[in-house]
């Protein structure tokens, strides 16, 4: 996804954040007259595992360019029958099941009591979905991602128990991204590629990565296409999650 071929007149540009560097540089452009940036999450060769990847830098960068809105992508596991492979996936809530990450840029002086109920922007999801449907892409308007630590797959027992939990995907990046997107006033939402059946399927080879990065080159031409066809009906959006945490500090 990292492709800077998507856009017009780019440039590449390196931060400094308090936080200490980004995953990546920054590649910012236009996409029909609509500024863009571009951050590739694990490094540009996806060198970055997830537990290391520095989500505070991130988030903080983006906002100190300009960006208003995140449309993060993330390769999932599909622990739902309906939820094939290929099936796109524009979740409304997470479970977080990692220990070892900072997850709030308030760890001292200030106490943030961010409001999660809805994580992930209602209006910025229902944009994505109707422009999937509109382009006839497999896709579900919402879901329940739960995170993991990584960077292994799950064993059996684990998949077995997300599904009971009523997780609907499996991933390893959605938090602390999605929160600390809410601490920095940024509205954000996510476009899950689901990749494999996890572990769960008995009538399924378990996940492998060269299955997941197949699976992920045919998906991501067409959410190249979903997010140009969106950005228009993006960029005026304006709605809560910019606003939450004007009330959120003690």
């Amino acid at each position: 996804m990292d492709d800077p071929n998507l856009l017009q007149n780019y440039q590449t540009k390196d931060i400094v954040t308090p936080y200490g560097h980004p995953s990546s540089s920054i590649t910012e452009g236009t996409i029909n007259n609509i500024s863009v940036a571009i951050l590739a999450r694990h490094g540009k060769h996806h060198e970055i595992p997830p537990t290391k990847v520095n989500f505070r830098a991130n988030i903080w960068a983006l906002k100190k360019i300009g960006c208003t809105h995140i449309i993060a992508t993330t390769a999932v596991g599909s622990l739902k029958e309906e939820i094939a492979p290929g099936h796109l996936v524009f979740p409304d809530q997470f479970i977080d099941r990692t220990t070892h990450r900072e997850k709030t840029f308030f760890n001292e002086n200030k106490v943030c009591h961010i409001p999660m109920a809805e994580p992930f922007c209602t209006q910025l999801r229902s944009i994505l979905f109707e422009t999937a449907q509109q382009m006839g892409v497999p896709a579900h308007p919402r879901g329940t991602v739960l995170t993991v630590e990584g960077p292994r797959f799950s064993t059996k027992a684990e998949s077995h128990m997300f599904r009971q939990w009523g997780a609907h995907i499996i991933n390893m990046s959605s938090v602390p991204e999605t929160n600390l997107a809410r601490e920095a006033g940024l509205c954000y939402a996510s476009i899950a590629m689901s990749t494999d059946y996890d572990c769960w399927r008995e009538s399924t080879e378990a996940v492998t990565v060269n299955e997941v990065l197949r699976v992920m080159k045919e998906n991501s031409e067409k959410v190249k296409r979903l997010i140009i066809n969106a950005l228009p009906k993006i960029q005026h959006l304006d709605c809560q999650c910019k606003r939450d945490i004007q009330s959120s500090m003690m």
